[in-house]
């Protein structure tokens, strides 16, 4: 075919499309089909009974439920496979299969409903497991285990069924603070951008421990250096990387401040540059803490979530250096604002309530990074994980 016939037959291809016809004679996309589909991650109890979902209008930022589309105990995490097929769950228990562990759980996504069919189930090799992730290839399934303090990684089959752990890490170690920091424990995991390395921040370490992470045998090797230390007393709790990679940000629940670190993706290093704090100078408070981190698809702006202080930090990023600027500690419109996340355009942020069983939808201000609440409260029973299906 030559150049001009293929430039004739793709314009014949879009007039079509315009026209609500295509060569297979599928109809045009409905205001269904574009609007996307948000899972939420609960802790079951007498209000919870699983994995929630609702569909959110890209436009007005409008949140529809959809209900219950999984019964599952305490999903307090959810991760998506890269091809978007399947969906795993995090269960945050301390008893599975006859040992102290929690469980890792795989569904199948109906796309059209929202629904999810339950796949498969392994062990987590710890209990507590509070963190889930899919690495980029979509065959290895980490899991951070916080009451155990050890991270595991679970072989994930093209079927979306998951294998027992091919990987096993303990750590080891304590910190500063006697009730919270008394041993290990592991709070989030995650790939490198590049699929590299594996980065998981232990609380009770006051570490980002760092792994070389082989994803086609599914392991897991100590870098050398083998972490990046915070401040004693900080409590690391979730990483956020910029988007080229060159900056890694780590929010600290205890220390209720965001580390901002240099990242080196050949050695798998960190180094810190700045630190600042979650909330306003000379905010002071009673359990206060913080929770997650979200990266602005953008780059410009990064945003950790305020518990007990009920708000949402905001940074502003210097594109030329990754350095943070305060903005504002926006209040949350909910209580004990735990999960949140962007939509992939970048234009909305949700937030979850775990204690007042609702989320907040705020359209952010692409120039400042702040938020404007978009409606009102909207009912979700003790939600604690946000995450859109891109």
């Amino acid at each position: 075919m030559t150049a001009s016939r293929s430039r004739i037959c793709l314009l014949a291809v879009g007039l079509a499309a315009v026209a609500g016809v295509t060569a297979g004679g599928a109809r045009p996309a409905s205001s269904k089909d574009q609007n996307m589909l948000v899972y939420i991650g609960t802790y079951t109890n007498a209000k919870s009974k699983g994995i929630y979902a609702f569909r959110m209008d890209p436009n007005s930022g409008k949140l529809t439920p959809v209900g219950l589309v999984a019964e599952t105990p305490s999903p307090s995490y959810l991760a998506f496979s890269p091809n978007h097929k399947y969906l795993v769950a995090a269960n945050e228990v301390s008893s599975f299969g006859g040992e102290k562990a929690g469980a890792v759980t795989s569904f199948s996504i109906n796309a059209d409903t929202g629904k999810l069919t339950q796949l498969s189930q392994q062990s987590s090799k710890g209990d507590g497991p509070c963190h889930i992730w899919v690495d980029n290839t979509g065959k290895s399934v980490l899991v951070a285990n916080y009451g155990a303090g050890n991270i595991a990684a679970l072989p994930l089959a093209a079927d979306g069924k998951l294998s027992p752990a091919s990987a096993f890490i303990q750590h080891k170690g304590t910190s500063v603070n006697p009730q919270r920091q008394e041993g290990p424990h592991a709070h989030c995991i995650m790939t490198s951008p590049d699929n590299k390395f594996v980065l998981a921040a232990d609380l009770g370490l006051d570490k980002v421990l760092v792994y070389h992470f082989d994803p086609v045998k599914g392991t897991l090797t100590p870098n050398d250096p083998p972490a990046g230390t915070l401040k004693p007393g900080s409590g690391p709790r979730h990483i956020a990387f910029y988007p080229s990679g060159k900056y890694a940000y780590v929010i600290n629940e205890m220390g209720m401040t965001v580390t901002a670190f240099n990242y080196d993706a050949k050695k798998g290093t960190l180094k810190e540059f700045q630190s600042l704090s979650t909330v306003a100078p000379g905010t002071t408070g009673k359990d206060f803490s913080t929770a997650e981190l979200r990266m602005h698809p953008s780059g410009k702006f990064l945003y950790g979530t305020n518990r007990g202080h009920h708000s949402i930090a905001i940074y502003s990023i210097d594109q030329s250096n990754g350095h943070l600027t305060f903005v504002a500690a926006q209040p949350a419109g909910v209580k004990t604002p735990r999960g949140m996340a962007i939509d992939p355009s970048g234009k909305f942020l949700i937030a979850a309530g775990q204690d007042s069983d609702n989320l907040t939808v705020f359209r952010i201000d692409q120039s400042t990074g702040k938020l404007t609440q978009v409606g009102g409260p909207i009912p979700s029973p003790s939600p604690v994980d946000v995450e859109f299906l891109p």
